[in-house]
């Protein structure tokens, strides 16, 4: 096979390259779509490497193609924005205009399509903001904004708006859903990007994951911006992993342990409805381990 690849296809069966190419391409055609495919194979492979990153000598590995040819294909990718670099660790990361295509694909497929019936009943039955958050690597995006019909609202989240994971309720439920090793490499790996966040520490961060879990679910008191309060509940796949969270923002006075009260179970019930959807019936009851995220007593 040209080029050395040797990156499985996605699913069991498929053929041994991503694009199916065969071996009697065209030498005309043949190097235009050799470095496509080239493209393609260590696009996925940083998508795989999830929130640590690919490192140069991990994809050199897993690709088969020689280091400059893995690093002059890694700076196009770069350069258009499909792959990131950081400074520090020198890991390879998905990129921002990755996200992107990944949004215009979600009024199609996944869980931005599945959640916006249960975003418009949690809007219109609380009166406040309600959204949908996903994992991006070390950050959380947000998909969706859904507004309520509370005249005082807080707009400190809009979609596509992207934080440190556990910056913010929807941030902090999925961080607290994660393996206990992950979300503590998150952290770290986070710990220079939370200056930017004055209310925030990864000291801070890790009380707050460890509240969370006890809680049942994820409050943000008005530590991002003050008097803008939020809840959250993580959004589990069939595996028990964080897919996303459901949250609500409003001023403080709307967000009292009261109040409170009331909500969260409107937010369960809704991500557990999303769960459905996305085949997390087929599971049976999440099985969450000690201390993580069980639900309050009623």
């Amino acid at each position: 096979m040209a080029g050395g690849l040797k990156v499985p296809a996605a699913g069991a069966g498929g053929p041994e390259h991503p694009s199916g190419a065969t071996p009697d391409a065209t030498p005309e055609s043949a190097g235009g779509t050799q470095s496509i495919e080239r493209a393609v194979v260590l696009l996925m492979l940083v998508g795989r490497a999830g929130a640590e990153g690919a490192r140069l000598a991990d994809l050199v590995a897993s690709s088969g193609l020689s280091k400059p040819t893995v690093r002059r294909v890694l700076l196009a990718l770069v350069r258009a924005g499909l792959v990131d670099q950081d400074e520090a660790s020198r890991r390879y990361h998905v990129g921002p205009e990755a996200y992107v295509l990944g949004t215009l694909a979600a009024p199609r497929f996944g869980i931005h399509a599945l959640a916006l019936d249960g975003l418009s009943r949690i809007a219109r039955q609380s009166g406040d903001c309600a959204f949908l958050s996903v994992p991006r690597g070390a950050f959380s995006v947000c998909l969706h904004r859904e507004e309520g019909t509370w005249p005082i609202r807080t707009h400190v989240l809009q979609a596509g708006d992207r934080h440190p994971l556990g910056i913010g309720a929807g941030g902090l439920a999925i961080l607290a859903a994660l393996p206990e090793a992950e979300a503590a490499r998150i952290i770290e790996a986070n710990a220079a990007a939370l200056a930017a966040y004055p209310g925030y520490s990864p000291a801070l961060l890790r009380g707050a994951m460890s509240d969370t879990r006890a809680r049942g679910y994820a409050l943000n008191p008005g530590l991002y911006v003050a008097g803008s309060w939020g809840i959250g509940v993580p959004v589990r796949g069939p595996d028990g992993r964080p897919l996303g969270a459901l949250s609500l923002a409003a001023i403080e006075s709307r967000l009292g342990a009261e109040r409170q009260k009331e909500l969260v179970p409107l937010l369960q019930r809704e991500a557990a409805a999303l769960e459905a959807k996305l085949g997390g019936s087929e599971r049976g009851p999440p099985q969450r381990p000690a201390r993580s995220m069980a639900r309050p007593a009623s």
